[in-house]
């Protein structure tokens, strides 16, 4: 079970709550890790920095591997 709810999913999530971007890179996804990142970290320089930290929790929570791509 790779999909939503997997244990994965949820040590993805945790670690991007910690940092975003962290649970991106996690599960292999460097390219949405370092935009993540990089975005939430110019953003808390103007206060916005929550809506990326909590945007990046869900994506890596609602992560689904593409087997067919």
């Amino acid at each position: 079970m790779n999909g939503q709810g997997s244990t994965g999913n949820v040590i993805s999530a945790i670690a991007s709550f910690l940092y975003p971007g962290l649970g991106q890179l996690c599960q292999g996804r460097i390219m949405a890790a370092a935009i993540f990142f990089f975005t939430a970290t110019a953003l808390w320089c103007v206060f916005l920095g929550w809506i990326m930290h909590i945007w990046a929790t869900v994506d890596a929570a609602r992560f689904r591997p593409s087997y067919y791509a």
